[in-house]
C-alpha cells in the first residue's frame, strides 16, 4: 500500500516573509480534509533557525483534527525538541533532522538515544 505524506513545512520554512499563524492554520485544515496519510506540518527546532516555523506549537493547537485520519508529522532536531513536540497529542510522527558532521557525531548519537526513549 502507498501511503502519500504531503510537506508543506519544506515549502513554508523557506519564504522570507512570515506567514501568519492564522493563515497557516486555514491552508492547514485545508490540506487536513485532502485524505493523505500524513502532513509534514511543522517544526520543533530553533526559532533562529527556522524563523517561518517558530508558531508550530501554537498552530497544532489549532488545527481541527476531528473530521481527518490524517496523522501529523513534524520535524525535531534534538532532545528538547523531541520533548516540545511530544507534549501535542496531535503529532504521530516526529521526523530527525540528522547532520552527518564527524564533530557532531557523538553529539547526535547520544541525543538519538535520549529521543528514543521519550516517545
Amino acid at each position: 500500500m502507498v501511503k502519500i505524506i504531503d510537506c508543506p513545512r519544506d515549502a513554508i520554512q523557506g519564504l522570507k516573509t512570515f506567514i501568519p499563524t492564522e493563515k497557516k492554520i486555514e491552508y492547514l485544515n485545508l490540506l487536513l480534509q485532502t485524505g493523505f496519510y500524513a502532513i509534514d506540518f511543522g517544526s520543533f527546532v530553533s526559532h533562529k533557525s527556522i524563523p517561518q516555523l517558530a508558531d508550530t506549537s501554537e498552530v497544532v493547537d489549532a488545527l481541527d483534527m476531528s473530521n481527518t485520519h490524517t496523522k501529523l508529522l513534524a520535524i525535531i532536531a534534538n532532545y528538547r525538541g523531541a520533548v516540545d513536540a511530544c507534549n501535542h497529542e496531535n503529532i504521530t510522527y516526529l521526523d530527525i533532522l540528522f547532520l552527518f558532521l564527524r564533530l557532531f557525531r557523538r553529539e547526535i548519537h547520544i541525543n538519538l538515544f535520549m529521543i528514543l526513549l521519550i516517545v
